[in-house]
């Protein structure tokens, strides 16, 4: 591209973690000005992508964010600050609720870059969450370029609205027994073992985010997130590992099963070592004896694991980011999070299309059941066509009735969805949710993981009595 003064930032965005930051402020650094969105995983590989450049050249390089709201709920300053610390973002952050700065700098798609000399030029912008090699290599070309000065004092970021230490941090997972109960606390990279009343009995994985096999307290997570237990072993989505990892229940002992811990596209076939297959953000996982089923947020697509043989199996999902049914090879999504067995049958929440999904998978068909689009969303009960979700990020099948409950993450409510052509309905709590992330059903009760508040939250399907469990307290 030619090269360009960057426009100065508007004076009337909302500056959420930090003072106002200017262009200018930025001089003689190199400034990478990334645009984003708080509910999407492609943001958020790039932003990790971002940190390990940052961290690399803490003086000569200088990111500030810029946050454009695509669902209603995120033109909210609170829940992109939610973002925000949910994803321990560690540089400034403005939320461009009317997208002007996307627009003064032309930008076309999220997440995007804007490469910013020390001069105030414009001297890249790159496009893409798998760009990050290329990020890399352009800002050390510049930094070397301008011949930084080491003696440049480094800019300590002090983060303004940072969450309150909580014994949970956005908790995005749940798994439970007759007599156990199991949570992802996602930002604290560990998976706990709980009793149904919430008091911890053993804690896997060390709190700190990496990828490391081991005993229960020398392993590593980062931002784990779906559960599922099969027989005595319990599968985690290790998201921010792009891992599928496992926990030996009577043991303790925790070994990756797939993943390199960097994002990549899976593969068909067996796979003898763990980083023999790549996986993209997984999200949601269920399954029963000898079949995992996945859903790779990172990808948009939907996949099966033998348990048995150790082979992944493609089952839908082009790749592309989109709403279409139809055979498993033609089908599009776009972010599913959550995934629930029913027979013959695996039902997918679709987050950023905001809809419920129907895979039959002795056919390997798709059809969508509510949802219609990646800008149609809302919160509408009543028949399927009419129904709207926002984000939804979970699913859960009710054992005793033909219902399938709904974390509607975005607009903070459980939700049903009535199997056999029934409608949707909004579940009245005695206390409105803040952003629910994870379901599961078991020992009589829904479990909902409240990730906004940092709860986990009991509800009783006979009593509907409420409860919130003191995990950690």
């Amino acid at each position: 591209m030619s090269a360009m003064l960057a426009p100065e930032l508007n004076e009337n965005l909302h500056w959420l973690n930090s003072d106002s930051q200017s262009i200018a402020g930025q001089r003689g650094r190199i400034l990478a000005l990334v645009f984003w969105n708080a509910s999407s995983v492609y943001s958020q590989n790039l932003i990790g992508g971002l940190a390990r450049i940052k961290a690399k050249y803490p003086i000569g390089l200088a990111v500030l964010g810029i946050h454009l709201p695509k669902f209603d709920n995120e033109v909210d300053d609170r829940v992109v600050m939610k973002a925000v610390n949910r994803q321990r973002i560690a540089f400034p952050v403005a939320n461009d609720r009317g997208w002007i700065t996307w627009q003064h700098f032309g930008i076309t798609r999220w997440p995007s870059v804007a490469l910013i000399d020390g001069e105030g030029v414009i001297r890249e912008i790159i496009a893409g969450d798998d760009q990050v090699e290329i990020l890399e290599k352009m800002i050390a070309e510049l930094i070397h370029e301008s011949g930084t000065s080491h003696s440049m004092v480094e800019h300590a970021f002090r983060a303004k609205n940072a969450e309150e230490p909580t014994p949970l941090s956005f908790p995005s997972g749940i798994a439970v027994t007759d007599s156990h109960l199991y949570i992802a606390d996602t930002s604290h990279h560990r998976v706990l073992e709980c009793t149904h009343q919430g008091r911890i009995l053993r804690e896997f994985g060390n709190g700190h985010p990496d990828l490391n096999d081991g005993p229960a307290n020398e392993a590593a997570f980062n931002a784990p997130r779906g559960l599922c237990l099969v027989r005595e072993t319990l599968y985690v989505a290790d998201t921010g590992n792009h891992a599928l990892r496992r926990v030996n229940l009577i043991s303790g002992e925790v070994a990756t099963v797939l993943g390199t811990g960097k994002a990549g596209l899976p593969r068909e076939g067996v796979s003898k070592h763990s980083s023999e297959n790549s996986l993209n953000m997984p999200w949601g996982i269920t399954g029963s004896n000898d079949k995992l089923y996945i859903a790779m947020a990172g990808c948009n697509q939907i996949w099966e694991y033998e348990l048995g043989n150790a082979r992944m199996r493609f089952i839908a999902g082009t790749g592309d980011l989109g709403i279409a049914d139809g055979p498993g090879r033609n089908a599009l999504f776009a972010q599913p999070s959550g995934v629930a067995l029913v027979q013959q049958s695996l039902y997918v929440v679709d987050s950023a299309t905001s809809s419920v999904r129907a895979i039959q998978l002795q056919q390997n068909t798709v059809q969508t059941l509510v949802g219609q689009g990646l800008y149609e969303f809302g919160d509408q009960d009543g028949e399927r066509r009419d129904a709207r979700l926002q984000f939804p990020q979970a699913i859960a099948l009710d054992p005793n009735s033909p219902v399938l409950w709904i974390a509607d993450t975005y607009n903070g409510s459980l939700r049903k969805l009535r199997l056999g052509g029934g409608g949707m309905s909004t579940q009245n709590l005695p206390q409105s949710l803040n952003e629910p992330a994870a379901l599961a059903v078991g020992a009589g009760a829904l479990w909902i993981a409240d990730a906004g508040a940092h709860e986990i939250l009991r509800y009783d399907l006979a009593s509907e009595l409420l409860v919130r469990l003191p995990i950690g307290e």
